[in-house]
Parts: structure tokens; C-alpha cells; sequence
């Protein structure tokens, strides 16, 4: 069974993530690293991706700087959405064939952590990409692929404040709701708990052998010279 690295990585600017990510890339495209995923939080935040319009974020720009808000334009598919501390965010870097067999995959493995929550979710294409449970979206995913290997991934909305999706029309969806694990629960302080939970599914998923790696050991690898 091919290893599969997790990296727990905590609250991180998006910037850097995104830097991190594209460091991750590289490496794997050179078969300098395995299938690795990066498991993290973010600041308040809005990612836009390339489908994207104006009209997503109705409010302007000022109230949400107001708000501290950040907006970031990205290259993932999809379209505007939402990423705040208390929100699961997983940045697979992985090289796949089947992009639409990959999404599915990334629902079904959302879909199995959800349920150890005691949360019927779905995914599988019976809604626009992405996790849903009781008509409400739990989980968004947007990703993009270079020469096979992939970067972005999913976010699942466990303990985060829920406010902010409503300043926007997220994922392009007018009048979706948008809920939590915490707000389906009724628990709270969950997010430790479902990370591992995600990071097992995730595995078992993709038919991986799930391995625990530190930040520092991630950077390490990515600091060393190339043989050769």
C-alpha cells in the first residue's frame, strides 16, 4: 500500500499555505515526496476561485475589510467561498488520474468522518461537488491539477463561526445554508477529534497507509538538496 503523509500544521495564513502547497507540488511532481496532505486552519478569510463573479461578494470589498476579511483570488475550481479558524481544511497533494474519480473519492472520505460525528452526509455528485447533509452544505471542495498532481482539496465546517458565509453567496449558490458538525451536534470544541477522524478516512479512501508527519520534518525534506 503506497504511504500517504499527514501533516497537522494548525491556524496558517493563507499565503503561506498557498506557498507551502506549491513547494508540495514540485516535490511530488519529482517523486521527491509521497502523496502528502496538509491538514490546517485559516485566518478569516474569502478564496475566490476561477468561476468566480462580482456579484458573489455583494457587499464590497470595505465591509469586508471591515469585517477583517482577507479576499484572495486562486486558481482552484469553484467559486467564492468561505475559511475561518475552527474550520477543517485539508490541501491534498496527490497524484491522481481520474480527476472526477478523485473528487468523488474526496466526498466519500468526508462522508465516512462525518458519519463517525453521527452526521448522514452526502456527496457523489447527487449535488454540485462538494459534502451536503439535511439540504445544508457541510464541506466544500475546490482543487486544481498540474501535470497530474494536485493542490487546494476541501474544508469542512466544524466549529467555525458561520456568519460570514452569510455576507456571500457561497460556492455561486444563492440561498443555500450552510452548516456546521457543531450546529448539527449541538457539540462543541470538536475540531481535534474530527481532524483525526478526516486524516483516517481520508486514507482509507485513497487506499493509502496514513503516516504522521511533523511540520518540521515536512520543511526538512523540502529544505534538502536534490540528488543526482
Amino acid at each position: 500500500m503506497q504511504e500517504l503523509w499527514v501533516c497537522n500544521l494548525g491556524l496558517v495564513p493563507f499565503a503561506d499555505a498557498l506557498t507551502l502547497q506549491l513547494r508540495l507540488r514540485e516535490a511530488r511532481q519529482a517523486d521527491e515526496i509521497p502523496d502528502t496532505v496538509l491538514l490546517l486552519e485559516h485566518p478569516a478569510v474569502y478564496t475566490r476561485g476561477r468561476r468566480s463573479t462580482p456579484e458573489e461578494l455583494p457587499l464590497g470589498e470595505a465591509f469586508y475589510a471591515a469585517q477583517g476579511i482577507e479576499i484572495v483570488d486562486v486558481d482552484r475550481g469553484g467559486r467564492v467561498t468561505y475559511h475561518g479558524p475552527g474550520q477543517l481544511v485539508g490541501y491534498p497533494i496527490m497524484r491522481i488520474g481520474d480527476i472526477i474519480g478523485y473528487l468523488r473519492t474526496m466526498e466519500r472520505a468526508i462522508v465516512a468522518a462525518l458519519g463517525q460525528e453521527g452526521i448522514e452526509a452526502q456527496g457523489e455528485g447527487q449535488r454540485p461537488t462538494g459534502v451536503w447533509t439535511a439540504g445544508a452544505k457541510i464541506a466544500s471542495i475546490g482543487v486544481h491539477v498540474s501535470r497530474r498532481v494536485t493542490t487546494h482539496g476541501f474544508a469542512v465546517n466544524a466549529e467555525n463561526d458561520l456568519e460570514p458565509f452569510e455576507w456571500i453567496i457561497p460556492c455561486g449558490l444563492e440561498g443555500v445554508r450552510i452548516t456546521s458538525i457543531a450546529h448539527e451536534t449541538g457539540r462543541a470544541r470538536n475540531l481535534v477529534g474530527f481532524r483525526a477522524r478526516m486524516a483516517q478516512e481520508f486514507a482509507v479512501a485513497f487506499e493509502r497507509d496514513a503516516m504522521a508527519v511533523s511540520p518540521e520534518r515536512l520543511m526538512a525534506v523540502l529544505a534538502a538538496p536534490v540528488a543526482g
